[in-house]
């Protein structure tokens, strides 16, 4: 079975000098229209409750991001292992209460959390 490391490698490979000529054209701009066309084929699935073709789309989003990120990473923008760090941080920073002291009772208050917690992130950035 492969890994996410060997798609990041075979992504990585068809963008290089030898690889395919349609991937080595592609630029951020031009792949816009792919994930948002990829990403409708996912809800389509899901309100199909399609799990096999659900699977299928998911793999194609999760292609859209790593094949983004080596564009990124060629520019010297960003790399994939940039991506995976920033979300992992996101994911722990809005969760506070799995993976902190705070304490919620329900969905609502988990969600109310996590907002207020996207707020206060803008707000810093400002």
């Amino acid at each position: 079975m492969y890994t996410f490391d060997d798609l990041v490698q075979i992504v990585a490979e068809l963008r290089s000098d030898h690889g395919c000529p349609w991937d080595r054209e592609q630029t951020l701009e031009t792949m816009k229209k792919y994930l948002a066309d990829e990403a409708q084929e996912v809800f389509e699935a899901v309100d199909n409750n399609d799990m096999e073709n659900l699977c299928e789309e998911l793999g194609d989003v999760l292609l859209q991001v790593i094949l983004n990120s080596q564009i990124a990473s060629e520019q010297g923008a960003f790399t994939i292992e940039d991506v995976v760090d920033g979300i992992c941080r996101k994911m722990i920073r809005r969760h506070p209460h799995v993976f902190g002291d705070v304490k919620v009772s329900s969905p609502e208050e988990s969600l109310a959390l996590w907002n207020a917690i996207k707020m206060q992130e803008k707000a810093e950035k400002s």
